[in-house]
């Protein structure tokens, strides 16, 4: 009985640091307990992570689908897929969970080898959205809205920004059989520690929109996916 105490000590102590990271409490400390449980620890659906994981997943898709509607109304299906994709990707939710060091409170068996860098990554990415469906359980959509709000999309641009849109357009000129993009410097303003490069794409004889970026590379991957949009728009 006292060692029991003694761990459920220490768990209302890691529960209440998480918490506090999270900047939400639980009404039901279970939920909480179940999205930090790995499957290693318990057979028993109910008592892992996997089944909170699988319903944070659907909440995600449909809180950053709301949310890209609503900032992009100018963009059609085609691109708000493509920014949805970037954002619900495992491996951005892995960066948001690796943001929150949620890892440090997981529940696991020592056989799990979190040292390998591709375990902790999946872990990172499932925890994350296990703790989305937590809380969907616990208070509702509301409040998974708001969990998502301060932590996913606070850092989208950081998603988008990885998203190799230079990439996708070689590929996209090169299905419709149309010229290859060239990319052209136009302008570069601004001191040497802080200059601002704006690059213009054209393919064939049609200028696209310019992207501005503290970097070539940074304009250049904008200054595509301007040219994406348009390309999708009129296609």
């Amino acid at each position: 009985m006292i060692i029991n105490r003694f761990f459920k000590n220490i768990f209302y102590r890691y529960d209440s640091e998480i918490e506090k990271i999270i900047n939400y409490n639980f009404k039901n400390k279970h939920y909480l307990s179940q999205a930090l449980t790995h499957k290693s620890i318990s057979n028993n659906p109910g008592k892992s992570y996997e089944r909170l994981e699988f319903l944070g997943d659907a909440v995600i898709d449909i809180i950053v689908s709301e949310k890209l509607m609503n900032e992009y109304p100018e963009c059609d299906e085609g691109i708000l897929t493509q920014k949805r994709s970037a954002l619900v990707q495992k491996s951005f939710l892995s960066y948001v969970g690796k943001f929150l060091n949620i890892l440090n409170y997981i529940k696991i068996e020592d056989n799990v080898d979190l040292s390998q860098e591709k375990i902790a990554d999946k872990q990172y990415a499932n925890l994350f959205e296990a703790l989305v469906g937590a809380i969907y359980l616990d208070s509702g959509f509301e409040n998974s809205k708001l969990f998502v709000a301060n932590t996913l999309w606070k850092n989208r641009e950081k998603a988008w920004s990885s998203t190799n849109y230079k990439g996708q357009l070689i590929e996209i000129c090169h299905i419709r059989q149309l010229s290859n993009p060239i990319f052209q410097v136009s302008n570069v303003t601004g001191p040497d520690h802080q200059k601002l490069f704006e690059v213009n794409v054209l393919i064939g004889k049609k200028r696209y929109r310019s992207g501005i970026g503290s970097s070539k590379k940074t304009a250049e991957q904008q200054a595509a996916e301007y040219a994406i949009e348009s390309l999708t728009i009129n296609h």
